[in-house]
C-alpha cells in the first residue's frame, strides 16, 4: 500500500486523485510556503481540475513516476491547486502564463519563489523531451541549477513579473460608451461566424452561449434577421453534432474540429446552464419546439445525473473512462446491431451516421478504426423525407431506439463524476431552471431551482449571510468570490420572477450589499475578483472577460440594472454607470469578447419594460396574463406581482407599487416602457396590445 501525501485530507476530488502520487504534494497553505522558505526551495505549483484530460495524462506520465517524483521532491516544495476550488489563484497565475508565453491552459505549471512570485510558467510537460517539448527529467535539473547559481537574477525576474502583472490590472483609459458599441460587437461576431457549421472561428470550437444571448438581443433591438440566423444555425448544428450526447443528453465542453463532430468529452455544469438559457431564449424568440425539446433534454440530464439528493448540482463529468478519452460514448457498428433488431439497427446506423470502419479522426492518432461518434448529418426533416415517414413518427422511432441504446450504455463503466458543489456554477444552473420553468410553464423545473437555492442557503451560506464557495461530503469551505455572489444574486432575481416570493428579491439585495461592501473598488469602480477579507495574493484582480463562463462583473452589471428597475433606487443605476465607465476603454477595443457585458449594455440602451400585476393571484386573468408575459421574448423586462398577502413586505422593498391598486376590483396590469407608464388595464387583450 502506497503512503499518502498531504493531499489525503482535502475535499477536492482533483486533489484526492493525486493523494497517492510519490510526489510530496502539499495543498495551498502556510505549511508549504514556510517549508520552502526554511529549506530555500522554489515552489512547483500545479493547477488543474478533476475532469481535465491532459491533467490526467501528466499525472500518469510524470507525477506517478518515481524518477520524476524523486527530482521534484529534491528540488521543490510542490503544491497542487484545484482551479475550480481556487479560481482566484488560477486567475492570477494563468494571467502570468499568458503574459509570458502568449497562451495558457491546464494543467498549468508555475515555478515560483517562496513568497509566491512566479519566474517560470508552462502547461503540460511529458516525462522526457518529446516533439520540441521539454520533459520533466530535463527541465527540473535546469531549474534547480538556475535557482542555486543565479538566484539574484531569478528573484529580480520574479519581482518584475509580479509588477507587470499588477500593472495589467490598472485599467485607466475610459471613454463614453454609446449604443454603437453594440453594433460593433455584432459586426465582430458576424465577421467571425462560420456560415456553414455555425459557431465562431475554426477549431477548436466552444459553445460560447453568451455570444448567442447577445445576438438574440441584437436581433430584438435592431430587427436584424442575420443575428437570429446565426443563433439558430449554431444551436442546430451543435445539437446535430457529436458534441451533443444523443443518448443521455447534455453537451461536451467543446468540439476539437470545426464541424461540432469530435468533442472533448467532458461535461461541465456551467455549459449545461448557459446552453439551456440560450435554447430557452431562442425558443421564446422563434416559438420553435425544437429548441424547447433540447432545453428539456439538457435539464433532464442535469436532474438525472448531476443533482445531489438535497438539491444542489454537481460540477462535471470526466472525458475519460477506463483510461481512455471518450470510451463511454463511442460505438462500433456490430454493437449497435447486437442491441437493436435488424430494422432498428439499420435505422440507427443511417440516422447516427455509423460506419463499420469508424466515422471520426483523432487529430493526434489519425482514423479511429471501428469506433463511431453518434451524430446527425441531416436534419430531422430531411431524414423524414428520406425514410418517407412523418417527422413525428420518425422522432417516436428514434426515441425508442435512444432508450434501448441508453439502457445498454448505462451498463458500461461511467466516466468519473466530480461531485463537489460550487456556489457560482449552481447560481447559473438555478437561473437556467428558473427561466425554463417560466418559458415552458414547468413546475418540475421551478421546483428544481427552488430546491437548489435551498441547498445553497443551508450548506453554502454562513450565519452572517456570506456565501461559501464549495461543498462536498458534508463539509463547506473556501471564501466566496465575485462569481459566487453575482451568479447567486442573478439566480435570486430569476427565482423571484418565477415564484413571486418576495424573500428571494430581499435576499438578492442583501447579497448585493455584501458584494458592494467587500468587492467594489470605491476609487475606480468595478468589482475585484476576491473580497477585501480574502487571503492576500500577489495581485488583486478584476476580471471582465466573458470566457467559458460569464465574468462576475458582467453578471453584476445586469444585477445592478435589474435591481434599479425593481427598487427604483438610483443608487444601483449609478453604480452600474460607474462599472461601465471603469471598463469602457478596455471593452471598446474588442467588445465581442465581452458579450455578457454587452447584454447588460443592451438592457441600458434598449426600451426596458416594467410590469406590475395587482391581483389576488387566484383568478384566470392573472394566470393567463403571467403565461402571456412569459411567452413573449423580452429579455429586458422586470415583472412584479402584488397581492394583499405580500403587499407590506413588497412595498417596503419596492416602494413605487404602494399606490398601484386593483382597478374595477379585478386583476390589473400596470405596464411601463422606456420611462413612460400606460394606463392600467384589466383584460388579456389590452395587455397584449401594450406588450
Amino acid at each position: 500500500m502506497k503512503n499518502p501525501n498531504k493531499l489525503i485530507n482535502e475535499k477536492s476530488p482533483y486533489l484526492l486523485q493525486h493523494a497517492y502520487n510519490p510526489v510530496d504534494w502539499f495543498p495551498w497553505g502556510d505549511e508549504a510556503f514556510e517549508k520552502a522558505r526554511k529549506e530555500d526551495k522554489p515552489i512547483f505549483l500545479s493547477i488543474g481540475y478533476s475532469t481535465c484530460h491532459w491533467c490526467h495524462v501528466m499525472e500518469k506520465e510524470s507525477f506517478e513516476d518515481e524518477d520524476v517524483a524523486k527530482l521534484m521532491n529534491d528540488t521543490f516544495v510542490s503544491i497542487k491547486v484545484d482551479r475550480e476550488e481556487r479560481p482566484d489563484i488560477d486567475g492570477i497565475y494563468m494571467a502570468v502564463c499568458q503574459m509570458i508565453s502568449g497562451s495558457g491552459g491546464w494543467p498549468l505549471t508555475i515555478v515560483m519563489t517562496p513568497d509566491k512570485k512566479p519566474f517560470f510558467t508552462g502547461t503540460y510537460f511529458p516525462k522526457r523531451n518529446r516533439f520540441n517539448r521539454i520533459g520533466m527529467m530535463e527541465l527540473i535539473p535546469k531549474l534547480k541549477e538556475v535557482w542555486q547559481t543565479k538566484k539574484d537574477e531569478v528573484l529580480k525576474s520574479a519581482n518584475e513579473i509580479s509588477l507587470s502583472l499588477n500593472r495589467l490590472n490598472l485599467i485607466s483609459d475610459t471613454m463614453e460608451i454609446t449604443e454603437t458599441i453594440l453594433d460593433k460587437s455584432y459586426n465582430e461576431l458576424r465577421d467571425r461566424f462560420d456560415d456553414i457549421n455555425g459557431g465562431f472561428g475554426n477549431a477548436p470550437k466552444f459553445p460560447s452561449p453568451h455570444n448567442l444571448l447577445f445576438l438574440l438581443r441584437h436581433w430584438k433591438r435592431k430587427n436584424e434577421p442575420k443575428a437570429l440566423e446565426m443563433v439558430e444555425k449554431t444551436l442546430t448544428k451543435m445539437r446535430y453534432g457529436g458534441v451533443y450526447d444523443h443518448l443521455g443528453f447534455g453537451f461536451a465542453r467543446y468540439s476539437t474540429d470545426q464541424h461540432w463532430l469530435v468533442p472533448h468529452f467532458e461535461k461541465m455544469l456551467y455549459d449545461q446552464a448557459m446552453l439551456a438559457m440560450a435554447y430557452t431564449e431562442t425558443y421564446l424568440a422563434t416559438k420553435n419546439d425544437f429548441y424547447k425539446k433540447i432545453t428539456e433534454e439538457i435539464l433532464e440530464y442535469v436532474l438525472r445525473d448531476m443533482t445531489h439528493p438535497e438539491g444542489g448540482f454537481y460540477s462535471a463529468e470526466d472525458a475519460d473512462s477506463e483510461g481512455e478519452e471518450g470510451k463511454f460514448y463511442l460505438w462500433d457498428a456490430d454493437e449497435i446491431r447486437n442491441v437493436l433488431d435488424k430494422n432498428e439497427s439499420d435505422f440507427a446506423i443511417k440516422i447516427f451516421n455509423i460506419a463499420d470502419d469508424g466515422n471520426w479522426i483523432d487529430e493526434s492518432k489519425g482514423m479511429m478504426p471501428g469506433t463511431n461518434i453518434l451524430h446527425f448529418n441531416k436534419s430531422i426533416k430531411e431524414f423524414s423525407e428520406e425514410f418517407n415517414i412523418s417527422e413525428s413518427d420518425l422522432l417516436n422511432k428514434l426515441e425508442s431506439i435512444r432508450k434501448k441504446l441508453f439502457d445498454y450504455r448505462e451498463k458500461r463503466i461511467h466516466p468519473y463524476k466530480d461531485d463537489k458543489i460550487l456556489t457560482d456554477w449552481n447560481g447559473l444552473m438555478i437561473s437556467a431552471f428558473a427561466k425554463a420553468a417560466q418559458a415552458f410553464n414547468n413546475k418540475k423545473f421551478a421546483d428544481a431551482a427552488v430546491n437548489a437555492y435551498s441547498f445553497i442557503e443551508k450548506k453554502l451560506m454562513d450565519r452572517d449571510g456570506h456565501l461559501i464557495h464549495r461543498y462536498r461530503n458534508d463539509e463547506s469551505g473556501l471564501t466566496a468570490h465575485i462569481d459566487d455572489y453575482a451568479f447567486i444574486i442573478n439566480a435570486l432575481i430569476d427565482l423571484y420572477e418565477t415564484t413571486f416570493e418576495i424573500r428571494y428579491l430581499k435576499r438578492s439585495v442583501q447579497l448585493n450589499d455584501i458584494l458592494m461592501k467587500e468587492f467594489w473598488d470605491e476609487k475606480n469602480g468595478g468589482f475585484y475578483f476576491v473580497s477585501s477579507t480574502s487571503e492576500q495574493l500577489i495581485s488583486r484582480q478584476k476580471d471582465v472577460y466573458d470566457g467559458a463562463i460569464p465574468s462576475g462583473n458582467s453578471i453584476a452589471l445586469l444585477n445592478l440594472i435589474r435591481l434599479s428597475r425593481y427598487t427604483a433606487n438610483i443608487y444601483f443605476e449609478k453604480k452600474a454607470a460607474k462599472l461601465v465607465k471603469h471598463f469602457s476603454g478596455f471593452i471598446s477595443k474588442s467588445p465581442s469578447a465581452f458579450c455578457m457585458f454587452m447584454c447588460g449594455l443592451d438592457f441600458l440602451f434598449s426600451s426596458s419594460t416594467e410590469i406590475v400585476i395587482v391581483s389576488d393571484q387566484t383568478d384566470s386573468t392573472f394566470t393567463e396574463g403571467i403565461d402571456f408575459i412569459r411567452s413573449v421574448y423580452n429579455p429586458n423586462k422586470i415583472v412584479i406581482s402584488k397581492d394583499e398577502s405580500n403587499q407590506s413586505e413588497l412595498t417596503e422593498l419596492v416602494s413605487f407599487v404602494k399606490e398601484m391598486k386593483l382597478k374595477n376590483n379585478m386583476t390589473t396590469f400596470f405596464v411601463c416602457r422606456d420611462y413612460t407608464c400606460n394606463q392600467p388595464v384589466n383584460t388579456l387583450q389590452e395587455l397584449k396590445k401594450l406588450l
